[in-house]
């Protein structure tokens, strides 16, 4: 890969195997965690998948380069097949573009890509889940959980909140992913979607993952969920707060209306989703006590009514990370 002088550039790269040999490779998008990616990457290059591996990280700050040079510290001191990038345009659809293309371009001859965040840890089989998974049942793309990992022990109620809920949770076909935070896509996906993957132009409301996997079932391509190939997700403590969980079931509400009116605009469609959206809002009374009764948190039965009043009022707040989650 070479630098266009606008968009990206390698910043450090480390060659073992031929490249055309590499059939898989780790790709992780980081934003100023430069600690947490270390730990990120540890749990990356402790991997033995049955397939040659290459790790990329894409490194979205190209003002202060905490990340690449966190990176290029690590894997310098590592026998593995690597490569920093560094993406000039902020927002997650770019450095996710920027990292599948070098994917692509670095290494000819991969069959997949798994993608990880860079305040993830992967499981000890992470990479062997998602692959067993996904040749059991031909899938094009694997997802799995991504489970919350609190600083301190009062805090831990909040797992039971329904944001920190995985959408599935047994292995096998699923209709659709919604995150890109864990999961494993086949060169066939990349080969046939249109470029760019994910539209930059949904940075600012934090769907470009989600509008990528929609457009992908559009295409055919199927899906599958790995209940074994967890990543552990650090949790800041601002997000253990009855404001913060309120606000990211808003957007979460907010978010499923978007997408719906993505896949169809038309009257029809909007009338559909306003349907939708109103029986939420007639049932979150029964299901939030229901929710409160299974969880034990007080928290909880308010969350079918926020993601109610999301769908009804589809805006996004202004506090979205660049790796395209809430704040």
């Amino acid at each position: 890969m070479t630098s266009n002088g606008q968009d990206s550039f390698i910043h450090f790269q480390t060659k073992l195997e031929d490249a055309s040999d590499i059939e898989l490779v780790v790709l992780v998008p980081t934003f100023r965690r430069p600690d947490h990616l270390v730990k990120t990457l540890k749990t990356i290059v402790s991997q033995r998948p049955d397939v040659p591996l290459a790790t990329i990280v894409v490194d979205n700050d190209a003002d202060g380069l905490a990340g690449a040079q966190a990176a290029k510290g690590f894997l310098s001191g590592h026998s593995v097949d690597s490569a920093v990038v560094v993406a000039r345009r902020h927002g997650y659809a770019h450095a996710c573009n920027t990292g599948l293309a070098a994917a692509l371009e670095l290494f000819p001859g991969l069959s997949a890509v798994a993608v990880i965040y860079d305040d993830e840890i992967a499981a000890p089989e992470w990479l062997d889940c998602l692959m067993t998974v996904q040749e059991a049942h031909d899938a094009d793309i694997v997802g799995g959980p991504q489970l919350p990992v609190f600083g301190h022990p009062r805090e831990q109620k909040w797992k039971r909140h329904p944001v920190f809920a995985p959408p599935y949770h047994g292995t096998g076909p699923v209709p659709v992913l919604y995150s890109a935070g864990n999961v494993l896509i086949t060169r066939g996906v990349l080969d046939g979607m249109p470029r760019p993957f994910m539209d930059p132009a949904l940075n600012v409301v934090g769907i470009g993952d989600a509008d990528f996997f929609d457009r992908a079932q559009a295409k055919g391509f199927s899906f599958a969920w790995a209940a074994d190939a967890w990543v552990a997700e650090s949790v800041p403590a601002h997000h253990t707060t009855a404001s913060w969980t309120r606000a990211r079931s808003l957007e979460k509400g907010a978010i499923s209306t978007l997408m719906e009116h993505q896949r169809d605009g038309t009257p029809t469609g909007r009338l559909k989703t306003l349907g939708k959206s109103l029986w939420l809002l007639a049932s979150s009374l029964p299901i939030g006590l229901r929710l409160w009764a299974e969880t034990g948190l007080a928290a909880a039965s308010l969350y079918p009514l926020h993601v109610a009043i999301g769908r009804l009022s589809p805006r996004i707040g202004p506090a979205r990370l660049q790796g395209g989650k809430g704040d």
